[in-house]
């Protein structure tokens, strides 16, 4: 199995020895290939680029940044995904301006990684606002409706950045987040789009209250990437999983013998990314090994 992490290291990004008098130099020095070089050299492939990085360092993704994490694929053999900017973003909100310019973050950032070959591009399909209405205290009719119009937001928005960008759809993955797995996988289906199984969201109940096997084996058809934290499981705790997820493996209830187990037998050969600092992932990698 491909165990990878994500590049978005607060640590490396603004390191703890950087003082505030010296932390813009810092940020406008910030190499990005150097990062990703000491991310491989302890073990980690592929490596998770943020697309978010770019909203407050704009030249991790300029073409000379870009050229520099090319040439890495060839020295060292470390390969990409790129999970697609969620800060600021609204894929599916209805307010159509809003939405617009999400899209084009999104094939922004899509088409200025492009000469990296990512092998999954991961998406968060409903922002923040979508994941506010879920869970807003409503009638059921209520709810229903304007989840609808959530999901019509995403679907437009979808179909735009995969024919603006010229993806092939499977490459596209839309992760399980705060929004129910129920339209989550509609939607896949529909637009013949991938899943990123998120391991934490799903445990913490974020996509809904669905047992995490269940959803593990609906959503192995259209796997194309995991996301591998920990998180005390709803199904246990009946309290919505807030700041308990992106936890190292041992500290929440994820099964990670049976999980990796299912993979293997499923023949999942994708990435299977730590959304963890570091030593939380070099700790979870040997636990997932051992």
């Amino acid at each position: 199995m491909r165990f990878g992490i994500m590049a978005m290291q607060i640590g490396a990004l603004i390191p703890k020895e950087v003082s505030p008098q010296n932390a813009r130099a810092h940020v406008a020095g910030f190499d990005h290939a150097n990062l990703v070089r000491q991310l491989a050299s302890y073990g980690f492939n592929p490596i998770e680029l943020g697309g978010d990085l770019a909203m407050f360092i704009p030249h991790t993704f300029a073409p000379p940044a870009i050229e520099k994490l090319s040439a890495l694929k060839t020295e060292i053999g470390v390969t990409y995904t790129l999970h697609l900017p969620l800060w600021s973003v609204e894929p599916s909100t209805p307010l159509t301006p809003v939405r617009h310019g999400s899209v084009r973050a999104v094939i922004d950032a899509i088409r200025a990684t492009m000469p990296l070959s990512p092998e999954v591009y991961v998406l968060h399909a409903y922002g923040a606002l979508a994941a506010e209405f879920y869970r807003m205290r409503l009638p059921e009719t209520g709810r229903a409706l304007i989840l609808q119009i959530f999901q019509n937001g995403a679907r437009e928005s979808l179909k735009t950045i995969l024919a603006e960008t010229g993806l092939a759809s499977r490459q596209l993955a839309i992760e399980t987040i705060e929004f129910p797995l129920e339209l989550t996988l509609a939607l896949a289906d529909e637009l013949d789009v991938s899943i990123c199984f998120d391991t934490g969201h799903v445990l913490a109940g974020f996509s809904g209250d669905v047992d995490f096997w269940d959803a593990l084996e609906r959503c192995l058809p259209r796997l194309a990437e995991v996301h591998l934290h920990d998180c005390p499981a709803y199904a246990r705790t009946h309290e919505l999983g807030y700041g308990k997820d992106h936890q190292p493996l041992g500290a929440g209830d994820l099964d990670v013998a049976r999980l990796l187990g299912r993979l293997e037998r499923a023949g999942f050969a994708g990435p299977i990314i730590f959304e963890l600092t570091v030593p939380e992932a070099i700790a979870s990698l040997s636990r997932a090994r051992g």
